[in-house]
């Protein structure tokens, strides 16, 4: 091979050299856009879009934008939902308020429906005695209808109610059972006494609703009993004293 040739080749290549040239331009070409693309593809960059890259958006801002635009709408729905239970919670209390007020006006209104209903019949004993006494004029029967209806009614309202009556004559006076009306000097006794009723107490389940209205009799004090015992005693002394001055006397004249 002339020295010619050799020369020629180096610088025109081989077509052995040229098809390898050929067939390596094509990688060259992908690692050059691998190198300039950050996604290592033959996509070109978004913000290289057009000449100066102005105006291009990544699509992870995008993401972000309508993530937070999710985020506050879910918020918003929320706090709707919140503040509806809210004014649902609100409007039940208040309507919760108005019946507790209607049933407690309502309990103290008819508290006493029960006892009233077993006074009635009372009444009722009441009216038929009182006809019967008006057609016969027997006062005997008028008054044994009377008791009746008093023994019935007592005996009910302390079975049923809880209501008692109680009587005071002969015990000592409390202050907290007994109202006194009148008082009365008595010998023999040592502290006052109930001497008699005016009018009956009355006890409901244990706790006094009425005292009795009472005569109270009470001890002589004791320096009333003293001073009368000097009186005595200075009556009976002064006969005594005198007759022994009539006696100095005459015995001073003889």
């Amino acid at each position: 091979m002339s020295k010619h040739h050799t020369q020629h080749g180096r610088h025109n290549g081989t077509p052995d050299q040229k098809v390898e040239d050929t067939a390596s331009a094509p990688d060259t070409a992908e690692n050059g856009a691998a190198a300039g693309s950050p996604s290592g593809s033959g996509v070109k960059d978004p913000q290289t879009n057009g000449e100066n890259g102005a105006g291009s958006i990544h699509p992870g801002d995008c993401a972000a934008v309508f993530s937070a635009e999710e985020r506050i709408a879910a918020l918003e729905a929320e706090l709707a939902g919140a503040r509806d239970q809210v004014l649902r919670k609100t409007a039940d209390f208040e309507n919760f308020r108005k019946r507790m007020n209607r049933e407690k006006q309502d309990a103290i209104e008819f508290a006493n429906q029960s006892l009233l209903l077993d006074i009635i019949p009372v009444i009722d004993d009441f009216e038929r005695a009182l006809k019967s006494a008006g057609s016969s004029r027997d006062f005997t029967s008028l008054y044994e209808g009377i008791d009746m209806i008093e023994k019935r009614l007592s005996s009910q309202l302390e079975s049923k109610w809880g209501l008692k009556r109680f009587s005071s004559e002969g015990e000592s006076f409390d202050p907290n059972r007994h109202e006194a009306i009148m008082m009365e000097k008595s010998a023999g006794i040592t502290e006052p006494v109930v001497g008699e009723d005016f009018l009956k107490g009355y006890v409901l389940k244990d706790r006094v609703i009425r005292n009795a209205k009472v005569k109270v009799l009470m001890p002589e004090s004791g320096a009333e009993s003293g001073q009368a015992a000097e009186d005595r005693d200075g009556c009976s002394s002064a006969p005594a004293g005198s007759a022994d001055s009539a006696a100095a006397e005459g015995d001073e004249e003889r």
